[in-house]
């Protein structure tokens, strides 16, 4: 193409976003649509900024100081950042450049009035609102003008904020370029933003319209406030007016001011209905060209639209992708799992391939369809009643799409056939013999030393044929009817107890206190086998100063050359041989397990070595158990003693003995799934490690973006897409910062459910009751469990907690979870170890501030903030 320092709109397209920014490719994409009207115009290339930043030598010591500063120093950033656009305004555009503007100026009419907006190459930017006010220039009027502010739109990549996110995220300032966007001014009696999904809901039916009178940047800018038309199915079905005060309008010679308005036009519509409803239907077109919902600037000339702007809505989650136009209901697989992060595509791709009901992806998360169970009236009263046990925010989420007139579900052909999963039938119950639970958990080991022993001699596509068969073993180990009923004899005997214990005793969650240190619970015992390990290096000083100062994970070859090193290496190699297959986020195959990253248990080792007196593990489990006994002799004393006390009590005392029986396998069958994901694990990291040997994969975590398929098909034919791969890096990137619903509907709206419960204190934190008691202490908000720094006495919130937390749980007084349900690992666990926690509050993270002094109501369900 040879140096162009400009380009007309009319000859750009959404490819060129190195040349022309991210602003000034979709521009010109726009002007290409069909009956899309942009007003007219050129772009200032990212070569002509090159060429004039090339003219100032003194930028060069200015980036060099500005690279080396500390992101988190404002003050500092502040001044050389203004010291950094200063330079750049004062730069003289070279004049090849000039002339390149002035020429393209003369075509368009060199004395009219211009729009001058920056345009950064899109990586550059932060987010797409990150084009904020400050590098939008109106009604510029003469060459000289344009020309300046073409110099501030280069300044303006330099901006405090632009330059400290740079520095956060590593990018070198010296990358960044700039194009400029100069297009002739539209003067408008009306503009403003077009939604063309709505941006709360996700609701892809309905769009929204803020329309304000005069120039839209009154409005961007928060000076007016907009008139808002909510428009479903070509109709208009909501609209605010608002009054009108104050107007921005261009000025003749350039520049812009506030004007007041006309006293009879302030309660009038900015819009028509009819225009309103013209204007959706341009956004729908623009929609369809991108292929995902617009946020949409436009002006109106004289009954004309102008479109000066339009780029993706990022906010919105993904609608799972569907084979028929039929109305879906979908659930969250994350919500259930204890997993609501994104997962990588080979993490998503196995767990489908191994789940035991169909299962569809949207943003990195799974969703199971609901639809024809929903629909059903016989499968439906089922599926509310699991779901509701789970999780009461996705029944109250279901009852909502299920009370919509406007989202009729499709009627199932035939009742669906009850599948596995929420909404299964209650299976026969099965008595108390703990015999069940110990042939289950051999029969479970039985099946992984199999596999372990059948997958060493399988390399090359013959793994991953030997995969596909292990994984209907998986399936078929899941799916074991008796390993259900012990499943369910457990969670039925708990709801079941504390039903009666509350109609008999008035007592509220009183198997909470029956299910005390309940035996065989791989989950618990993980957590108490980590204060083992501290017993094994608390004694030694030279040790415990070691591990402290643990950067990588080779830290086990270094333990021995210390006193007493080897064992506490023995130690921490034991407890990995038992549980190194987890970690957090395990039903993701590409999280690093444990035994690959050891480090990841330093913080809760040390914790407890803090925290913690030598045979702690043993002490608890103990007090937990005598604590049960006293409760089920106190219980049932208090039962005798009520009329027809004897069949009550001799009632309860079964339910208890199945409840101690099978409470404690409820956590198993994730146990046996994640060790059979750490062998399949090992074989495949394998296979990578082959494949970057023979140069097939630049780096080896490029597989993880492979579907298991696609993973298969580079094996056999030693290649890789590797353009396939950056693309679902780039997804994945996104996904990681959006908030997957509970329920998600195919018009894309996400629902998230209330608790509509009016017997809480007012500002208290509403969630779900899961492990009782009440305790008082400081909030410690973990996101990571790796930066977890716990003291005695801590609560702690965080959003979701799968198995790998426990052993933190052994340090804390309370739990607070976004995310979770009655039977979920962290409801289970806390309720084992007598921690009061509630779980599915909402925003739990956002709404309480690390350190402050909370009260968790784990009777109740509800968390109040103290300070």
């Amino acid at each position: 193409m040879g140096t162009r320092y400009v380009w007309d709109l009319q000859e750009i397209d959404e490819t060129q976003v190195a040349v022309v920014g991210g602003k000034g490719a979709h521009l010109g994409a726009l002007s290409r649509i069909d009956g899309v009207h942009v007003p007219a115009g050129f772009c200032v290339t990212t070569d002509a900024f090159r060429r004039a930043l090339a003219g100032a030598p003194s930028l060069d010591g200015l980036l060099d100081r500005l690279s080396r500063l500390d992101p988190d120093d404002r003050e500092a950033t502040r001044t050389l950042s203004a010291e950094v656009r200063r330079a750049v305004e004062a730069v003289a555009v070279p004049e090849d450049v000039a002339e390149a503007i002035t020429g393209a100026l003369a075509r368009f009419g060199a004395h009219d009035a211009y729009a001058v907006r920056s345009s950064a190459t899109a990586e550059d930017l932060p987010t797409a609102s990150f084009a904020g006010q400050q590098d939008s220039y109106l009604n510029v009027v003469g060459p000289a003008e344009v020309l300046r502010h073409v110099g501030r739109c280069w300044a303006s990549l330099f901006t405090e904020r632009a330059v400290t996110y740079r520095r956060r995220n590593g990018i070198d300032h010296r990358t960044v370029r700039m194009a400029v966007v100069v297009q002739r001014m539209a003067f408008p009696d009306a503009a403003g933003v077009l939604f063309t999904a709505d941006p709360v809901t996700g609701d892809r039916r309905v769009a929204t319209v803020d329309a304000g009178l005069g120039l839209g940047e009154a409005l961007v800018s928060g000076l007016v406030n907009p008139d808002v038309f909510t428009v479903r199915d070509d109709e208009v079905v909501a609209g605010t007016i608002a009054a009108k005060h104050r107007v921005l309008q261009p000025l003749p010679g350039g520049g812009t001011r506030e004007v007041e308005v006309d006293a009879r036009r302030r309660e009038r519509p900015a819009l028509t209905r009819e225009q309103v409803l013209r204007l959706v239907r341009l956004g729908r077109r623009i929609e369809a060209h991108f292929g995902r919902p617009q946020d949409v600037e436009w002006c109106l000339v004289d009954d004309d639209f102008r479109i000066v702007q339009s780029r993706p809505i990022t906010t919105l989650f993904p609608v799972p992708e569907a084979d028929d136009r039929d109305n879906h209901v979908y659930v969250s697989v994350g919500h259930q799992q204890m997993m609501t992060d994104a997962m990588k595509t080979l993490g998503h791709s196995m767990w489908r391939l191994t789940a035991m009901v169909p299962m569809h992806e949207a943003g990195g998360r799974l969703f199971v369809d609901v639809t024809r169970r929903l629909a059903s009236p016989a499968s439906r009263a089922a599926l509310l009643d699991v779901v509701g046990k789970g999780d009461p925010l996705i029944r109250d989420a279901l009852e909502t799409v299920l009370d919509r007139d406007d989202f009729p579900l499709p009627l199932p052909d035939a009742d669906p056939a009850a599948p596995a999963g929420p909404g299964a039938p209650a299976p026969a119950p099965i008595e108390a013999d703990p015999a069940i639970v110990a042939a289950l958990v051999e029969r479970s080991r039985a099946s992984v030393a199999a596999l372990e022993r059948d997958i060493r001699t399988k390399t090359g596509p013959e793994l991953f044929d030997f995969l596909l068969e292990a994984f209907e073993e998986h399936k078929r180990v899941l799916s074991d009817p008796l390993s259900f009923r012990a499943l369910m004899a457990g969670m039925e005997a708990t709801w079941w107890l504390n039903d009666k214990l509350e109609e008999w005793l008035g007592e509220k969650n009183a198997a909470d206190a029956l299910t005390l240190s309940a035996p065989g619970n791989v989950t618990s015992e993980m957590g108490l086998a980590l204060l083992d390990v501290a017993d094994a290096i608390r004694p030694h000083p030279e040790v415990v100063a070691f591990l402290e100062r643990v950067e990588g994970d080779d830290f086990l070859d270094g333990l021995p050359k210390l006193p007493g090193g080897a064992g506490a290496r023995d130690a921490v190699e034991a407890y990995l041989d038992r549980y190194g297959m987890r970690c957090v986020g395990e039903i993701d195959i590409t999280r690093p397990r444990w035994r690959e990253r050891p480090a990841a248990l330093l913080p809760a080792i040390l914790d407890n070595v803090r925290n913690f007196g030598p045979g702690a593990a043993e002490r608890r489990f103990e007090q937990g158990r005598r604590t049960a006994l006293e409760k089920e002799r106190e219980v049932l004393a208090r039962l005798r003693d009520l009329p027809d006390g004897e069949r009550k009590a001799a009632e309860t005392q079964r339910m208890i003995d199945r409840v101690r029986t099978f409470a404690g396998y409820r956590e198993y069958p994730k146990y046996g799934i994640v060790s059979r994901y750490a062998v399949y694990k090992r074989a495949l990291l394998e296979e990578v490690g082959r494949l970057v040997r023979a140069g097939v994969l630049s780096a080896a975590e490029d597989v993880f973006h492979l579907t298991f398929q696609e993973f298969h098909e580079a094996v056999r034919t030693r290649r890789v897409d590797e353009e396939l791969v950056r693309r679902r890096e780039e997804a994945y990137r996104a996904h990681r910062a959006l908030t997957p619903p509970r329920v998600l509907t195919s018009d894309g709206e996400a629902l998230s459910g209330a608790y509509r419960r009016d017997d809480v204190p007012a500002g208290a934190l509403v969630g779900l009751a899961v492990s009782a008691g009440t305790v008082e202490g400081r909030a410690r908000v973990v996101l990571d469990m790796e930066e977890a720094d716990l003291e005695a006495g801590d609560i702690l919130v965080t959003a979701y907690t799968d198995p790998s937390w426990s052993p933190v749980f052994v340090g804390i007084t309370g739990l607070v979870t976004e995310v979770g349900g009655l039977m979920t690992h962290g409801a289970v666990i806390a309720r084992e170890y007598g921690l009061p926690a509630v779980v599915g509050v909402d925003g739990a993270t956002r709404l309480i501030r690390d350190g402050q002094r909370i009260r968790v109501h784990g009777t109740d369900g509800y968390v109040e903030i103290l300070s």
